[in-house]
C-alpha cells in the first residue's frame, strides 16, 4: 500500500469522514418522529463508509480491503437512495446541502472504484 501507513492516510477515507459529518448536519431538521427510522437509517449508512473502509485496511490483505470496499459502496449506494427517499418526503428543506451530499457520494464512489481497481491488478 506504498507510503500509506494508516487507513486515515486514505482519502477514501478521510472523504467518508467529511461525508458523515454533512449527512448528520443535513439530518438535524428532519421531523422528530423520524429520529428511530429514517434519521437513524441515514446516519448508519453514512457511518458504514469510512467504518468499513478503516476495518478493510486493518485486516492487512488486498482481498480484505476490496471486499471491504464493496461493502462501503453497498453503503454509498444505500445512504443516496435514503436520501432520496427523504427528499421525497419532503424531509429536506437544504437543497444546497442536500445536492453538496449527493456530489460527495458520486466523487467517493469513483474514488472507491478506482482504489479497488488498484488493489486487483
Amino acid at each position: 500500500m506504498g507510503s500509506i501507513n494508516s487507513y486515515k492516510d486514505l482519502h477514501i477515507w478521510q472523504k467518508g469522514i467529511v461525508l458523515v459529518v454533512k449527512v448528520y448536519k443535513l439530518v438535524k431538521s428532519f421531523p422528530q418522529e423520524e429520529l428511530y427510522a429514517l434519521t437513524s437509517q441515514i446516519k448508519r449508512a453514512a457511518v458504514s463508509i469510512p467504518s468499513n473502509i478503516s476495518e478493510g485496511y486493518g485486516r492487512n490483505t488486498d482481498k480484505s480491503l476490496s471486499h471491504f470496499l464493496d461493502i462501503s459502496r453497498g453503503s454509498l449506494n444505500e445512504l443516496e437512495t435514503q436520501l432520496i427517499i427523504a427528499k421525497e418526503l419532503e424531509f429536506i428543506s437544504d437543497f444546497d446541502s442536500y445536492n453538496e451530499v449527493l456530489s460527495l457520494i458520486t466523487e467517493e464512489s469513483k474514488m472507491i472504484n478506482a482504489f479497488s481497481k488498484t488493489l486487483k491488478n
